[in-house]
């Protein structure tokens, strides 16, 4: 069994700015706990610190029975990495370290076949054996089963890029799961999941005996699968020992309790302050006041040293203002349309206003049909074209924007939409993007930030219609509640694919990407599209 321990953590960022202040908590054996808080908190560095990605500049971490991580972008790995490579990554140290010199001597034998080359080869099986590298390959065999429904052997070498967001989650979330590792970190592992996909973590997070730590926003998965919520803001964490169900209750009244402990110092510290000033007065002309006078000065001056209470955590105040614009009245129309090897060939009108939500498993080709309709190259047969005064806006499901990296957001949108600083600082403000995060790199930005700096890209941009994949997976609460509203002020078409139970329910029309290649409407969401009985 495992555990985690976290003692007076302190890290400040690379540029001097400090996130984390003396945290401190624990995750027992088999306990299942959550991290929730809003995006750029320090969720993920906290998770990279227990990792040991990052070290603390104070503080310790502490765990036991090994450790398995899920980095937030696993999907954000070199070109022609391998499914075999993948597996690696997520394997027990001795399997890794063995798999990369293993991988070195491979390399050395491919140049030259010296006896001194094949020695070194010889020696780097013998040790990946020795570290269990072809048992553990076993164990990879009823992972990709289980995640791709292909043997190890005939998917060893196929390029993870090949593979949707969803089906590299599930299939690091076998490994880890079946896998050694008494301890798991998962950062945001239900995102790109399907809807099944989540329905089978919940239960496998609820059956395992490992400790898990997680990051999700899925508040549908944390009531399901957490029995501890661990909340990150302000710079400082606290545990709330129940469940998500009772969390929000709890916070309300942590956070009056914090406002009436600081209401009581603030009314304390005036009363000392007056008490001060008036036997100071007194001391002037009347020397038995000194001593009561020099008394009061002390009390006042520890009492200051003690510092305030915590605190309570200031509310997200995001405003988002998509605006859209009137376009022709069929604003994308589709016929006789296939992607290749994706699915069967379906016509479709989208109309002026619409919200579309397009369901359907992972690999199914949704992300596919939303990068065609933004115009990107995407191999097809048929006709998807957009109506006239149609602007497409395409929210990427993996973030993969590489000309934003290196600038900061205020670079960004002063940049891309002629802005002055202070009219791109307003505009970065009502996203909770202003002050320090403005000038911090792309790259270095949270999921959650970097999410909303593309929203904030689609508004300024004059999109008619927005193209949305997955957007809510790495918004916090606030942030996902915040755009829900600006879509429903949205003057325009939008078509957005989702496995968020919640965010669905806003949508008009429901497009399913069957398993079976089929295309077609349901009147309410489908998650699961192979319960469906349809009638051709």
């Amino acid at each position: 069994m495992g555990h985690v321990e976290v003692g007076h953590l302190t890290y400040v960022l690379p540029d001097g700015r400090p996130l984390l202040d003396d945290v401190s908590f624990r995750v027992g054996e088999g306990v299942k706990a959550a991290l929730v808080g809003p995006n750029g908190a320090g969720k993920t560095t906290l998770m990279r610190l227990i990792a040991g990605d990052l070290q603390p500049v104070e503080g310790s971490v502490a765990s036991s029975g090994g450790l398995g991580i899920m980095r937030q972008f696993i999907g954000s790995i070199r070109d022609g990495r391998t499914v075999h490579d993948l597996l690696v990554s997520v394997a027990p140290q001795r399997v890794r370290e063995a798999a990369e010199r293993l991988e070195t001597a491979e390399l050395v034998m491919m140049e030259r076949e010296d006896e001194k080359a094949q020695m070194r080869y010889a020696q780097a099986i013998t040790d990946y054996s020795d570290a269990g590298g072809y048992d553990i390959e076993v164990l990879w065999d009823t992972c990709t089963m289980a995640a791709l429904g292909v043997p190890y052997d005939r998917c060893k070498y196929r390029e993870v890029n090949t593979l949707s967001g969803g089906e590299q989650k599930r299939l690091v979330l076998e490994a880890l799961l079946r896998g050694p590792d008494q301890t798991l970190l998962l950062d945001e592992p239900d995102n790109y999941l399907d809807v099944p996909g989540k329905i089978w973590l919940e239960q496998a997070l609820r059956e395992t005996p490992k400790t898990v730590v997680l990051v999700s926003h899925d508040r549908r998965l944390l009531a399901n699968a957490a029995d501890r919520i661990v909340t990150v803001e302000s710079g400082n964490v606290w545990v709330h020992g129940g469940g998500f169900g009772t969390y929000a209750q709890a916070r309300k009244e942590r956070n009056e309790r914090l406002d009436e402990l600081r209401k009581r110092w603030d009314e304390e510290h005036a009363k000392l302050k007056r008490l001060v000033v008036m036997l100071g007065q007194k001391a002037k002309y009347m020397d038995t006041m000194a001593a009561a006078y020099h008394s009061a000065q002390t009390r006042l001056r520890r009492f200051e040293e003690a510092g305030p209470p915590e605190a309570a955590p200031r509310d997200q105040l995001i405003s988002m203002r998509l605006r859209g614009g009137r376009t022709a009245k069929r604003a994308v129309i589709c016929e006789g349309l296939e992607l290749t090897g994706l699915m069967k060939p379906f016509d479709l009108e989208i109309w002026y206003g619409e919200r579309i939500a397009v369901l359907g498993s992972n690999g199914s080709g949704k992300s596919h049909f939303l990068r065609l309709v933004a115009g990107e190259d995407v191999r097809h047969t048929g006709v998807a074209r957009l109506g006239s005064r149609v602007v497409p806006g395409h929210f990427a499901q993996t973030h993969a924007r590489p000309e934003l990296v290196g600038r900061t957001p205020c670079e960004i949108v002063m940049t891309e939409h002629a802005r002055l600083k202070n009219e791109a600082m307003k505009a970065l403000s009502r996203y909770e993007l202003a002050g320090s995060i403005a000038e911090q790199r792309f790259e270095t930005l949270s999921g959650g930030q970097q999410a909303r700096l593309q929203i904030l890209l689609l508004e300024l941009s004059g999109t008619t219609l927005l193209l949305l994949d997955e957007p809510t997976d790495n918004l916090d609460l606030a942030s996902a509640e915040a755009l829900q509203e600006g879509l429903n002020a949205f003057d325009g078409t939008v078509v957005a694919v989702t496995h968020d139970r919640w965010f669905a329910d806003d949508f008009d029309r429901y497009l399913v990407f069957g398993s079976d290649g089929m295309v077609y409407e349901s009147p309410e969401p489908v998650w699961d599209e192979t319960r469906v009985v349809r009638r051709r």
